[in-house]
C-alpha cells in the first residue's frame, strides 16, 4: 500500500527519478532556467529548494550533503558561489514555475522553472507598479498648488502695492506650466 506517499512518482522507478531530478537540478543551476513538463518542474522545485537553502551556509559538511545529491563539481561551485550570493537574504522561494501551454505532440503541459533572482525581466516589474501609484500622487499634487496659492494670498495682503500684482502673477504661473 502507498499510504502517505504523496509526492509525484513521475512514472519512474526511484533510482531513475533520483537521477533525472539530479540532472535537471544541475541544468537549472548552470543555465538558471530550463523548460520541462509541469509535473517535472513541480517535482524539481521540491527537490532543489532545500539544496539552495543548504548552500547559504558554506561549510564542508553542507558542500558534502549537496554533492551527495548533485554529483557535479561545476554545479556545486556555481551553487555555492554565484547562486548563494544572490539568495543570501531571501528566506525561501528561490524558484519560479511559469506555465507555457501544451506540447503539440502529446498535449503535455509545458512550463519553465527558473531561479528567481536571476531573471532581469521580472526584476523590472516593480517599476511598473510605481507608475500606478504615481497617478494617485499626481491627483494629490493637483490639490497641493491650490493650498500654496491660498497660503500666499494672506501674505500679499499685508503690503497694499503687492496685493494687486500678486494675484496676477499666481494666475499666470499655472497657465505657463
Amino acid at each position: 500500500m502507498r499510504h502517505n506517499k504523496k509526492f509525484n512518482h513521475l512514472g519512474r522507478t526511484a533510482s531513475h527519478r533520483d537521477a533525472m531530478l539530479a540532472n535537471m537540478a544541475v541544468s537549472l543551476i548552470m543555465h538558471k532556467r530550463i523548460t520541462t513538463t509541469l509535473a517535472k518542474a513541480k517535482a524539481l522545485k521540491k527537490y532543489i529548494e532545500p539544496l539552495i537553502t543548504r548552500c547559504k551556509e558554506d561549510t564542508t559538511n553542507s558542500r558534502r550533503v549537496v554533492f551527495r545529491y548533485l554529483q557535479k563539481k561545476e554545479a556545486i561551485k556555481e551553487l555555492f558561489g554565484e547562486v548563494a550570493a544572490k539568495v543570501a537574504d531571501r528566506p525561501g522561494g528561490y524558484t519560479r514555475v511559469i506555465k507555457l501551454g501544451t506540447r503539440q505532440g502529446d498535449a503535455a503541459e509545458i512550463a519553465f522553472i527558473e531561479l528567481v533572482d536571476f531573471d532581469e525581466n521580472m526584476a523590472k516589474t516593480p517599476k511598473a507598479a510605481k507608475k500606478t501609484r504615481r497617478s494617485r500622487k499626481a491627483a494629490g499634487k493637483a490639490e497641493a498648488p491650490a493650498e500654496t496659492q491660498a497660503t500666499e494670498a494672506p501674505e500679499t495682503k499685508e503690503a497694499p502695492v503687492a496685493t494687486e500684482e500678486a494675484p496676477v502673477a499666481t494666475e499666470e504661473a499655472p497657465a505657463a506650466e
